[in-house]
């Protein structure tokens, strides 16, 4: 790859993940009627093992991570990203909580950051500008979470997982920039996924729900292990890696305008003013993150 191009795919990464993290949620509302969360999300770990796998095959020559403790902080990090984050969103969904709302309280995540960040080391120090943006996009999406709660559409369990789910993606994030040294993506990717499965798994046996596969089923599926997995949590790991948390994450204010719209394409979950207005502000607040 020339420089040029190099350039112009770092430009594009953050445009890429943000799209294709959106679809993370919509899956998830398209899966989650055809099989348990647990067990989905173990097929989906070994068979991202097995694509991840034949991918570092293929490369013939991949750098794997330097020391006993590198493997064991990627380890932790897949329990937290994959694991622990997944796993709570796709329950939350089960439980019929909608996609939109999930990647709504999800996507906290920034202000949480930027919280710690700012808290624990002047190295790491949020511009008044990025307070700004932070906050305003709390207030987007605390102004469309209200609205959903005063609607009845969430219950306390489902609100626990997505709390669950969004302390878990935080942590892993700080966890990434503090533990976690750089090393090649694909090898990265596999040893949290192993580490996913090794935590999903026992979950997945003591659920008494069958997997129906069908074609909703296996597009679900196909989706989260090539595009999500190989995609998505490779593009957020190496933004992370690349860049400041806090920009990083402030990405995911983009997300529930984008599923927002996905969802009411795909199974017609309502758009209100109220969320127009709450994504507005979301969009204005990552601008402003990021120009800080």
């Amino acid at each position: 790859m020339t420089r040029p191009q190099q350039g112009a795919w770092l430009r594009a990464m953050p445009t890429v993940f943000v799209l294709i993290w959106s679809t993370g949620f919509v899956v998830a509302r398209l899966g989650m009627p055809h099989a348990p969360p647990m067990s989905f999300l173990a097929w989906r770990y070994a068979l991202s093992i097995v694509a991840i796998g034949a991918w570092i095959v293929l490369s013939h020559s991949v750098p794997w991570p330097r020391g006993r403790s590198q493997w064991l902080h990627l380890g932790v990090l897949g329990t937290l990203q994959h694991a622990g984050y997944l796993g709570g969103v796709w329950a939350a969904v089960k439980m019929g909580m909608p996609a939109g709302l999930a990647a709504l309280i999800v996507c906290l995540q920034p202000v949480l950051t930027a919280a710690y960040l700012s808290w624990r080391s002047t190295a790491h120090r949020v511009t008044p500008r990025q307070w700004v943006g932070l906050w305003l996009g709390l207030g987007g999406l605390t102004l469309v979470l209200w609205r959903r709660m005063q609607g009845g559409e969430i219950g306390a369990a489902s609100l626990a997982l997505a709390i669950g789910a969004l302390l878990s993606i935080t942590v892993g994030t700080l966890y990434q920039k503090r533990f976690v040294a750089p090393v090649d993506v694909r090898s990265a990717n596999l040893v949290q996924l192993i580490a996913a499965l090794a935590v999903t798994l026992p979950l997945a046996l003591l659920e008494r729900e069958a997997v129906h596969w069908n074609a909703h089923l296996w597009s679900a599926m196909a989706w989260s292990v090539l595009a999500l997995t190989l995609g998505g949590s490779s593009l957020l790991y190496l933004l992370i890696q690349r860049g400041a948390a806090t920009e990083v994450t402030s990405l995911l204010y983009l997300v529930p305008p984008c599923t927002a719209l996905m969802a009411w394409i795909g199974f017609g979950e309502a758009v209100t003013p109220s969320m127009w207005v709450g994504m507005a502000l979301c969009a204005a607040a990552v601008f402003l993150v990021r120009r800080g």
